[in-house]
């Protein structure tokens, strides 16, 4: 049986951090019928919402692990997936969205378009995701809802548009009006299941005639037909109104904004409503593959059942039942015991189980098709795989995975923690593309990195919580790199005479920066003086060199090494020696090239009350930071700055005990910029005294 693909769709919700994300999520549950009571984030009454279904989330009141979940509205089956907020899980964010075909952007009435908004629009962009916004939390004190749609338009450069009205603000939030049939709504029951429909309130309605009016001049623009039914004058069928604004919303040109409070059970079942009739289906969606046999050419995936089976592993989890894969169906169709094959690694895989997951229960399926978002398991794999049937061999477009920029040296107390450390370490890094773990050669410590403080907080708790793991952390290491800022000349001859044959190279060339990536080799030979075979040596040895640099000993970045003369020795050359005299070369020009230390800048907002501003700006410098602007909106102040990541640790419980605990602050990595003389002196003395010690 193949089932109408224009009635799924797969959407995610997305936001800063406390806009109301889960709790939203929670309502759509329950008047979709897939809960029957709910429950709030920081639960009460012991219980939690359904989509923090993590111990630790429950605690904090964060979603830190997207949730996917199923659920059915009308005539359409939704896929959901809850997303987090906090920028170090912005893995979650990015992973969700390369498999998700439209997006609820949740923003609150009154913090309007925070920092983290511009990330997760900015994300949604990057994958072309048709979106609506939801203004929720219209019941809280300074609620805004014509403002943030303002802000959508200004600091989004969206086309936002209002489909609704609130009936009330603050305390008096008693319903919405739909501007597209011109109706009040309001919400009844004890859970706001009943809607009540009736007319616009007599002194609403002159606004809500000129906002109408507005909104349907801006939306003809995507129809014909619905700018002729204009210019005719007389009733327009709303079925006009809504083929209009989805083909703005799927264009990307149009965002229709929505309102409510989801914590007070209204507006929900409308935005419902907004999600079935604008945002994407799987066929409105082009996704495009690679096609591994055919020198990794695009080609679109089709969404046709009866075509060759094309899947995305897009997140793993180890749940109580096993690892589990989440996976997309963009084509084809899987089977029980069918067998895959996983692009990456060749390998065919049986299909032992299938699910349909509703955040940690799940039911099992026989069976999915194309635009399916489903769990296999006990399959091994990474995210990001693709599989596919045996008669095609493709992969799906990579999603954009972040560099860690911040480390933490990890100790297991004991033998026993040890082996629970390293489980919970293979786990963790299978999981999360954006955390990373090692073991540092010299010192044979584990270090483990990840996109921030939180990040880490996180991962070392679960380590504690789910393994048992007791380990000890050492301090925050920054990720510094190093680079030149001149060219240099090389000239080395690498000769070692030792009993039987010896070893001889000599590499001649140069160094200079590199400003289009992190390294690049130049051949500049000619007369074969470095003879063919070892040419590649040479890039090896300079490769080799990249990895830790003199200065600091970190990685070196944004090079060009070009050898342009050399000579060998038709007995005592080879690859060992090359490699050698290449380390030698870098060693050599890389001192007379004026190399400089980099560290990771990161962008940081605060926002809090304006009273407390001169103590966050002074803050802010204080830890070398840049003010980059500020802005007032109302008695909050919007701090933006730039600030190295080194100056970062421990910012939170300052900038507490600063405000009353009143601001909250967000920083992303932004980019890498040298470090003053001072503290450059500092980390060479440092790295020194280490060599010495070590």
């Amino acid at each position: 049986m193949n089932k109408d693909l224009t009635k799924v769709r797969n959407i995610g919700i997305s936001a800063h951090i406390d806009s109301g994300k889960t709790t939203l999520t929670e309502r759509i549950l329950f008047y979709t019928n897939r809960i029957h009571a709910t429950h709030e984030v920081r639960g009460k009454d012991g219980v939690g919402a359904t989509m923090d279904s993590m111990e630790l989330e429950r605690e904090r009141g964060i979603t830190i692990q997207s949730a996917a979940t199923y659920c059915t509205w009308k005539d359409i089956d939704i896929n959901l997936i809850d997303t987090p907020g906090h920028v170090d899980f912005t893995v979650e964010v990015e992973r969700a969205l390369r498999v998700l075909d439209g997006a609820v952007l949740v923003l609150c009435s009154v913090g309007g378009v925070q920092s983290q908004s511009i990330t997760v629009n900015r994300q949604m962009t990057r994958y072309n995701v048709p979106r609506l916004a939801f203004i929720n939390k219209c019941d809280r004190t300074g609620a805004n809802p014509v403002k943030v749609t303002q802000q959508l338009r200004d600091k989004l450069q969206l086309n936002a548009h209002m489909m609704q009205m609130p009936i009330g603000l603050e305390n008096d939030l008693a319903g919405v009006i739909d501007l597209v049939t011109m109706q009040a709504i309001y919400n009844d029951g004890d859970n706001g299941q009943i809607l009540r429909v009736e007319d616009i309130p007599a002194n609403m309605l002159d606004e809500a005639k000129a906002k109408r009016e507005a909104l349907l001049e801006e939306v003809s623009m995507f129809s014909e037909e619905l700018m002729e039914a204009l210019l005719e004058g007389g009733d327009i069928d709303p079925e006009l109104i809504y083929a209009a604004v989805r083909k703005g919303t799927l264009s990307l040109e149009f965002t229709p904004v929505f309102m409510g409070s989801a914590y007070k059970n209204k507006g929900v079942q409308l935005l419902l409503d907004g999600v079935r009739a604008y945002l994407p289906c799987p066929t409105d969606i082009t996704n495009m593959a690679l096609d591994l046999r055919n020198n990794e050419a695009e080609f679109p995936v089709t969404n046709n059942p009866d075509d060759p089976l094309i899947m995305l592993a897009f997140k793993l989890e180890d749940g109580r039942y096993g690892q589990l894969t989440y996976v997309r169906t963009y084509q084809g169709k899987v089977k029980k015991g069918d067998t895959i094959y996983n692009g990456r690694t060749g390998k065919k895989v049986k299909v032992g189980r299938l699910c349909r997951m509703h955040a940690d229960e799940m039911e099992e399926i026989e069976e999915c098709g194309s635009g399916d978002i489903m769990a296999l398991f006990g399959i091994d794999c990474a995210s990001g795989d693709t599989f596919t049937s045996e008669d095609i061999n493709c992969s799906m477009t990579s999603m954009h995975i972040p560099e860690p920029v911040i480390s933490l040296a990890v100790i297991p107390v004991d033998n026993k923690a040890q082996i629970n450390m390293s489980k919970a370490l293979n786990r963790f890094t299978k999981e999360d593309p954006t955390f990373k773990s090692y073991v540092d050669h010299e010192t044979g410590e584990t270090i483990i990195s990840g996109m921030g403080e939180l990040h880490l907080d996180v991962y070392i708790e679960r380590m504690k919580r789910e393994y048992k793991a007791e380990v000890q952390v050492g301090a925050p290491q920054v990720a510094y790199r190093e680079t030149i800022t001149d060219r240099a000349d090389f000239n080395y001859t690498h000769k070692k005479q030792t009993g039987g044959s010896g070893q001889f190279g000599r590499v001649a060339g140069f160094i200079e920066p590199f400003a289009e990536g992190d390294y690049e080799f130049v051949d500049q030979i000619v007369g074969g003086v470095i003879p063919r075979e070892f040419i590649s040596s040479c890039d090896k040895g300079f490769q080799k060199s990249l990895e830790k640099g003199l200065l600091c000993g970190a990685p070196v970045v944004g090079i060009r090494c070009a050898i342009n003369d050399g000579a060998a020795h038709s007995v005592d050359s080879s690859d060992i020696a090359f490699q050698l005299a290449a380390i030698g070369a870098f060693k050599e020009g890389y001192m007379r090239a004026k190399p400089v230390i980099l560290e990771p800048i990161m962008k940081v907002v605060v926002e809090g009350p304006s009273e407390f501003q001169g103590g966050v700006m002074g803050s802010i410098n204080q830890r070398r930071g840049m003010i980059i602007g500020s802005s007032e909106e109302g008695l909050y102040t919007v701090i933006e700055a730039e600030v190295p990541l080194s100056e970062m640790f421990g910012y939170s419980t300052t900038l507490r005990s600063l405000t009353q605990g009143k601001a909250e602050f967000t920083m992303e990595f932004a980019s890498y910029k040298s470090v003053p003389k001072g503290v450059s002196e500092e980390l060479i003395k440092k790295y020194q005294a280490e060599k010495k010690n070590g």
